[in-house]
């Protein structure tokens, strides 16, 4: 196994695991196993739904006694210190011999531990025969309180879903300018938001424009949020996200869904779309190229999924010129 210095532990649904190794994929430019995954690459646990634990490896070694000599060996000198037991895909180390492995390295760090307010919390954990020691960050859950914006719509995607849209369509770089095409009320702005992305949003619909900016001011997120039709926004982007209409308040017949991709194909060269239905042609008409395709199914509703596609314009094509449009800020 190659030594990398993070190591990642993820959780999520049966129905989720498709599009966690698809965020996966984007973030650190390879697919989770087991739940686990190895990278060089640092990414913030709270910026995804499905990454739980993150430990900055300090030390590693095939055998636990060399582990700890190691750890005393560096003599660590740290007041309020906690140590977790990281419990990975594969270990059979018994609830008691994981509590003799703390207590261990709790007498071999030098300072007074406090269980609940750590000022640093230090974890072990075994993988695949090799053992581990670092420094834990943990996933706060903090964005759980957009959970309570004041609009909401019983058809919007999940919180989940949202930060593996923006993840997917940032691909780890915090810089890129991100375009929410449909925005609704905001739920995928919010996450980008949230994780420091750099993304606006538009829609067609003036209340649903209305809202959405009343959503992100409710939590002190500032982004420009554009009453808009697609076809008229001008200003280029990295990537766009659309989440494409479907319920019967905002239903998009195929000349609509045409128009939606085709439109914003002419300011981005990548798109992450998500749907209800197969848009494969819809895709090929705008001059995209399909790269990546997974589908997520909504728990208790196996009839029922959505459709996550992610596409790319050939970067032969020429791109159109960037021109911001003043009109786009209407609040009407």
């Amino acid at each position: 196994m190659q030594i990398t210095n993070y190591l990642y532990s993820f959780s999520y649904a049966k129905t989720e695991s498709e599009l966690c190794k698809l965020e996966s994929k984007y973030i650190f430019n390879e697919e989770e196993k087991n739940k686990v995954l190895f990278s060089d690459v640092k990414a913030e646990p709270s910026s995804s739904a499905f990454i739980k634990k993150r430990l900055d490896i300090i030390f590693s070694s095939d055998d636990y006694a060399k582990l700890i000599a190691k750890i005393k060996k560096e003599n660590l000198c740290v007041d309020g210190f906690k140590v977790e037991y990281l419990v990975l895909h594969g270990d059979t180390t018994e609830y008691a011999g994981r509590l003799d492995k703390l207590k261990d390295i709790g007498y071999s760090i030098n300072g007074t531990p406090d269980y609940y307010k750590p000022t640093i919390t230090y974890a072990v954990c075994c993988y695949e025969g090799l053992w581990f020691f670092g420094i834990l960050v943990k996933n706060k859950f903090d964005w759980y309180k957009h959970k309570q914006k004041p609009f909401s719509y019983s058809n919007s995607i999940n919180i989940n879903i949202a930060k593996a849209l923006v993840n997917i369509a940032a691909k780890a770089n915090k810089e890129k300018r991100l375009l929410d095409t449909c925005c609704g009320v905001g739920t995928i702005l919010l996450e980008a938001c949230f994780a420091g992305n750099n993304m606006e949003g538009c829609d067609i619909n003036w209340k649903v424009c209305r809202q959405a900016r009343q959503n992100l001011a409710h939590f002190n997120y500032t982004t420009n949020v554009y009453r808009s039709d697609i076809k008229d926004i001008r200003t280029r982007y990295d990537a766009a996200i659309i989440d494409l209409p479907y319920n019967l308040f905002s239903c998009a017949d195929n000349d609509t869904i045409k128009h939606i991709i085709e439109s914003t194909a002419e300011i981005t060269d990548r798109l992450v779309i998500v749907s209800t239905s197969d848009i494969a042609t819809f895709i090929s008409n705008a001059g995209l190229t399909l790269s990546d395709h997974c589908s997520v199914s909504k728990s208790g509703k196996a009839n029922f999924a959505r459709r996550i596609w992610v596409c790319e314009k050939d970067s032969n094509r020429p791109q159109t010129e960037s021109i911001n449009r003043p009109g786009c800020l209407s609040e009407i």
